[in-house]
């Protein structure tokens, strides 16, 4: 994610495609939740802190999301850009065919061989920005609006098995 995340765009079409494929994956949310994403499903916490909550397309269950940092800095760089003010979105989202389209780009941009898509952010999410860093499974569970543990559970054992080789090597 840093390689995509830090990779100068000479083109305002590819800096939205990474920025969104960014946000993605600092929240795990997926193309659907992207594409509808609008200033609703900011809430604050009982601290202070902002949550996305959303119900996931695909399983009709609510997600509640910490709003970090780094997601934040993306909302706001686009809360003023003219596509998002017509259709009351926070992002630019292309269709869901252009945007896993355009990410092959973005990834040939950035030298990555490994076929990015927007299911790719969010298993980066729960991989990476998680799971890794010690949030248990059932919190990441809901976090991502699986039904099953069982699903979750498979990016448990992604990250087991990364961990597993950096500590042989």
């Amino acid at each position: 994610m840093e390689q995509i995340k830090n990779k100068e765009i000479s083109t305002i079409r590819m800096e939205i495609i990474r920025d969104v494929f960014v946000f993605a994956c600092y929240t795990g949310l997926g193309y659907a939740e992207l594409n509808k994403l609008n200033r609703n499903h900011i809430q604050l916490g009982n601290y202070g802190e902002e949550w996305i909550v959303i119900d996931r397309t695909k399983t009709d269950i609510r997600c509640r999301v910490p709003l970090l940092p780094q997601a934040k800095a993306i909302l706001q760089k686009y809360e003023n850009f003219p596509v998002n003010w017509n259709k009351g979105k926070l992002l630019p989202v292309h269709s869901n065919q252009k945007m896993n389209e355009y990410l092959k780009e973005l990834a040939a941009i950035c030298g990555i061989t490994k076929n990015l898509s927007m299911h790719v952010a969010r298993h980066t999410f729960a991989t990476s920005v998680i799971l890794a860093n010690g949030v248990p499974i059932e919190t990441v569970s809901k976090m991502l609006g699986h039904t099953s543990l069982k699903t979750t559970q498979i990016y448990a054992r992604i990250v087991d098995s990364k961990i597993v080789g950096i500590w042989r090597s």
